[in-house]
């Protein structure tokens, strides 16, 4: 124990440290609109499309979050308008984002001229590696979600329960489901040097379906998905100390055995 707490004394686990409470805020913010409007399928799509970007940067000598955070957001707009056609089903445009996304971004990480870097940190991810820009990148996201959600709590609410009410009530909801969307596109992009593109939906979805267990209050399922989601990473610090494997996967085990441990003890008060 006393080699794991020498850690805290390098810079690369304080920035770990630091980016898992970023994301934490980030994913338990933006993660808690997903679960009520039931976006986790979309999102994956999302998730994936965003590949497209990586492998573009790659080739282009460009910064792959950057090409990642331009093609998720585009894809996310695509995936908003096609959706809502009367001759496409949702699903049926979450596939076309998700392939073609993936596809571009075989192509062009393997047409990359020289050295192509490990593709595995993109799509696994590694907290321990995370840079200063990556800490700046995560704290504009959980910033701007922050004061975009304290600001229109209440029209967002709205739009996730009943997009239909929320029309009634004169909320412009198209407006604000592509800003949202922008949002998912954007937190998934902060997150993918964390846990990777395979991984990422999980952060997006298990503390908020963990907080579920305990409240139905919006709000609270916010506050409750940040604690449970940051509880997740340092647990998967310390296993993947521990094990010696990575992080990325161990922030997602300790995050899906918080929840088994909250569906259990729920269900065990229930039945007192």
């Amino acid at each position: 124990m006393d080699a794991f707490l020498d850690l805290f004394r390098y810079t690369f686990f304080q920035h770990a440290l630091l980016g898992s409470l970023l994301a934490s805020i980030a994913c338990g913010i933006i993660g808690t609109y997903i679960v009520t409007r039931r976006l986790v399928f979309i999102s994956g799509g999302i998730t994936h499309a965003s590949f497209g970007g990586i492998g573009i940067g790659l080739y282009t000598g460009l910064s792959p979050l950057l090409t990642a955070a331009v093609f998720s957001v585009l894809s996310a707009f695509g995936v908003e308008w096609l959706s809502h056609r009367s001759d496409m089903r949702e699903d049926s445009a979450i596939a076309v984002f998700w392939t073609f996304g993936m596809a571009v971004g075989i192509i062009f990480s393997f047409l990359a001229p020289g050295f192509t870097p490990d593709l595995s940190s993109y799509l696994f991810g590694n907290i321990l590696t995370i840079t200063t820009g990556d800490l700046v990148l995560l704290a504009s996201v959980s910033v701007l979600l922050a004061g975009f959600f304290a600001v229109f709590l209440r029209p967002i609410v709205a739009i996730a329960f009943d997009r239909e009410f929320a029309r009634s009530q004169h909320i412009p909801v198209a407006r604000f489901e592509y800003l949202l969307m922008m949002f998912i596109a954007l937190t998934i992009v902060a997150c993918l040097r964390m846990v990777g593109i395979v991984l990422a939906l999980s952060l997006l979805t298990l503390p908020q379906m963990t907080a579920n267990l305990f409240t139905y209050s919006f709000k609270r399922i916010i506050f409750l998905s940040v604690g449970f989601g940051w509880a997740g990473c340092l647990g998967g610090l310390l296993l993947s100390y521990q094990l010696q494997v990575p992080s990325g996967a161990c922030i997602i085990f300790v995050s899906i055995l918080i929840y088994a441990a909250c569906k259990l003890l729920k269900n065990k008060i229930v039945h007192y």
